[in-house]
Parts: structure tokens; sequence; C-alpha cells
């Protein structure tokens, strides 16, 4: 797997903590710890998914060795298909007023990270070694967590289900490049 295919997966996989980041945003101006709280954990739990995916993945892959292209393509159509649908889907959650803290953030940094247990798995399919992927996953999950607080701080509520719809895109796009791949050679 290429650098460039790395970080469409890691833009990808961060949509999710973009969208809750800009949410976050609209809050109001928040602190800046809990800013850096927001987007440290975000990118954290990011970072461990992959990992705990791809090790579980490891040890499966051997026994669907034969089919494991099409398991990988699977796996990224259904979290593709899962964050185009909620991208699509009615705003219903709300931020609480610092959702940097306690219980809040962990349940946050988990359900945005879930996607990434799946393509944890999906590189252990494709025997791509997982730290270089888990350690750009978790940065730029960061570094976009970040950028959307501060977008939406000045830009509210719009962006969010938009970047969710286009991570979908992206990661059902780079399923089917995989099936491709494997079907063509």
């Amino acid at each position: 797997m290429n650098p460039s295919e790395i970080i469409l997966i890691a833009v990808s996989l961060a949509m999710d903590a973009f969208a809750v980041s800009v949410a976050a945003g609209t809050a109001g101006q928040l602190p800046k710890r809990a800013v850096f709280r927001l987007s440290f954990h975000f990118g954290l739990f990011q970072f461990m998914m992959p990992v705990i995916g791809w090790y579980a993945g490891s040890h499966i892959a051997p026994l669907i060795s034969a089919v494991d292209h099409w398991v990988a393509f699977a796996l990224l159509l259904l979290v593709g298909f899962r964050m185009i649908k909620s991208g699509l889907a009615p705003e219903s959650e709300t931020v609480s007023r610092d959702p940097s803290r306690g219980l809040t953030l962990v349940m946050l940094s988990v359900a945005t990270s879930i996607d990434a247990l799946a393509v944890g798995f999906s590189l252990a399919m494709m025997e791509v070694a997982i730290w270089y992927p888990a350690v750009i996953i978790g940065l730029v999950t960061s570094a976009m967590s970040l950028a959307g607080i501060r977008l939406g701080t000045f830009f509210g509520k719009k962006l969010g289900p938009r970047m969710e719809i286009a991570g979908g895109i992206v990661l059902i796009l780079i399923g089917l490049r995989i099936l491709a791949a494997d079907l063509v050679f």
C-alpha cells in the first residue's frame, strides 16, 4: 500500500472525528485545553483501533487468505455505506457543553474510531505492516479534529454531514480498488 493510499484512508477515517469536532466547535469557543483534549483523544483512539483490528485480523488472515480481498472490500464497503448513511441522516445528536471531559470524551473517541478497527482488520488481510498507517491515521485525525473545532466555531454544522459522506465514498472507492487489483492480477 503506497503512502497516498494510507493518507486517503487516514483522511476518510478522520471524517467522523472531523464532523464531531465541527459540532463541538459550534457549541461556542472551547478553551484551549478542551480543544487539545478532543483532538488528542480522537487521534489516540484512531491510532489504537487499527492496531487492535490488525492484531485480530493477522491471526484470522491465514485462515481466509483465499477470500481476503473480498473480506477487505466488504469491510470497507460496510464502513463507507455506514458513513454515508450517517452523513445523510438528520442531525439528532447534540454536543454537551464540554465534550472533552469524562465519559463523553471516551464515548465520542470510541464512536469516531470504530471504523478504524475494521480498516486495521482489512490491512491485516492485505499483509500491510500496521505501525506506519496507524501513526498516520492518528496524526491526520488529530489535525483534522483541531481544524474541525476551529471551522465549527466559524461555519456551524453545515460541513459535518458532507464530510462524512465524502469519507464514505473514498472508503468505498478504495475497497473497489482492492477488489479490482486482486481480481485482475
